[in-house]
């Protein structure tokens, strides 16, 4: 007779139960390999709704304001600022502006205000969300 006593939760104790556990550590294996495959297309589908997103100049609640050289809102018809485009740009758009190309439908100097606006945005203020979105790292 041997001393040892059979598990109590049913388990095997003899030799086979390493094939037990290598059996559970490939099932595990095969599961997270099945969560990668379904997270990276979620994180592609996330980029691409970044990409997507809309910032308005100036914001909603700052509509028919125009935008100074420097970024900051100021009443229309002020010297030497830039009336708001006539659309939201899109964050792909913004993103090629802030690695130095060109807002669509406009000229060197109303881009760089536009950008500088952008650039100062703040959490409350309209596109910001947007704005912060296309500053995270992308895998």
């Amino acid at each position: 007779m041997s001393d040892e006593t059979p598990p109590q939760d049913g388990t095997p104790s003899s030799p086979d139960t390493g094939a037990a556990t290598r059996r559970r550590v490939l099932a595990l294996g095969a599961v997270s390999a099945g969560a990668v495959v379904s997270i990276r297309p979620a994180l592609a589908q996330t980029a691409g709704s970044v990409l997507n997103c809309e910032i308005p100049v100036p914001d909603i609640t700052r509509s028919g304001q125009y935008i100074d050289a420097s970024g900051n809102v100021v009443a229309p018809g002020t010297k030497g600022a830039f009336p708001p485009p006539g659309r939201p740009f899109r964050g792909e758009d913004v993103k090629r502006a802030l690695a130095g190309a060109q807002l669509p439908g406009t000229t060197p100097d109303s881009n760089r205000a536009y950008v500088a606006y952008i650039r100062r945005l703040q959490r409350g203020q309209g596109g910001f969300t947007c704005f912060a979105s296309l500053q995270m790292p992308r895998g």
